[in-house]
């Protein structure tokens, strides 16, 4: 697997390592070790693993996440309010199953070991299902945030930043519009680039229609109602949406470009772990939630491999001194409320390889 071309700084400095929001030890950057050796360790592993446990498990996930769906339109069409509401976030939450989950494996190339198959299912996922571009998602994603990960200005989710509102309308309230802006943020992105952006628009439509004439022939909405079912169905899933995207990286170490460190003492520092948990886990997937250091250093790998592969990846960071981070999504959610003006409205601190600023 390659690794990002960086710029090295000098080798004999320390760093200060923040566990629990206090400076406690020091990594020697003249004793990191080489990702290679990780790698290795890791690629043993997998050449132990079916076909199964390599894909097969996440396709599985997939497939009762198209069923869930729908339940959850025949739900709908219940006069009970037990049974409707419980419809649309089952529609909700395994919409997010194939956009979020499914779209996410699919970008880095972890549903097939086929590239082609992985650009198919990953426009599938993405614009089909999810209503955005494939096309934004590789630049925004794969290749800014994963290769620049807290690096200031490139890839320190800086995206999710609304620092004119307030933390509890941040928090809780404007994560409910991301269904309704995510087609128009995608439209805005191509302006330019007509072939995308035709692209785009015939396969993100036809989803669309093909998602509102399910609701009107098996829930039986109006056509508004189907438009309006759709996007509070997908809705549901918006708020944690929101909030692992910036739990899992703000907060932690920053970097200037100029000054940015090796790909391993990046992700280990820059990058947090939520605990398991099982309806986030399996609606965004290991790789987001639980195995988010793991899916950092190692992208390709499915949600599956990404869980099989913790072990190996917490054991070697631990004993070379190197932090995991790891913390469960209430205490996130109650640090980011109350320290929200620092991290979401103020810059980060930028972090350099001689200490905190």
């Amino acid at each position: 697997m390659e690794e990002n071309r960086v710029t090295e700084p000098d080798s004999v400095l320390t760093y200060k390592v923040k566990r629990g929001g206090e400076i406690s030890d020091y990594v020697k950057l003249d004793k990191l070790p080489r990702f290679a050796l990780l790698t290795d360790q890791v690629n043993d592993l997998i050449s132990k693993n079916t076909w199964y446990e390599l894909y097969g498990v996440d396709w599985l996930i997939i497939v009762f996440g198209v069923l869930g769906a729908f339940m959850g339109l025949s739900c709908m069409s219940s006069d009970s309010y037990f049974k409707f509401v419980t419809g649309v976030l089952l529609y909700g939450y395994c919409h997010s199953v194939l956009s979020t989950k499914g779209g996410h494996s699919a970008a880095h190339g972890a549903v097939v070991n086929s590239v082609r198959w992985n650009k198919f299912w990953a426009i599938f996922f993405v614009e089909f299902i999810g209503s955005f571009s494939e096309e934004l998602a590789n630049e925004i994603h794969i290749k800014s945030h994963h290769p620049h990960t807290n690096i200031i200005g490139h890839g320190d989710s800086s995206t999710w930043k609304a620092p004119f509102v307030p933390a509890y309308i941040y928090m809780f309230v404007t994560p409910l519009i991301v269904p309704v802006i995510t087609p128009l943020v995608a439209v805005a992105g191509l302006l330019g680039r007509w072939k995308h952006l035709l692209r785009f628009l015939l396969v993100a439509s036809t989803g669309l229609v093909i998602n509102f004439l399910l609701l009107m022939n098996i829930s039986k909405f109006s056509l508004w109602g189907a438009v309006v079912m759709t996007f509070v169905s997908r809705a549901t899933m918006s708020i944690p949406y929101i909030h692992v995207n910036i739990f899992q990286h703000i907060g932690l170490a920053m970097y200037s470009p100029k000054s940015r460190p090796k790909k391993i003492y990046q992700m280990s520092t820059g990058v947090l772990n939520l605990s398991r948990n099982f309806l986030l886990d399996y609606c965004f997937g290991h790789g987001i939630i639980s195995c988010h250091v793991e899916h950092h250093l190692f992208p390709r790998l499915s949600d599956n491999m990404c869980l099989k592969i913790k072990p190996v990846v917490s054991q070697f960071l631990k004993h070379h001194g190197l932090p995991y981070h790891e913390s469960d999504y209430t205490r996130r959610m109650i640090y980011f409320v109350k320290q929200y003006n620092d991290l979401m409205v103020k810059a980060p601190p930028i972090t350099h390889f001689v200490g905190i600023q």
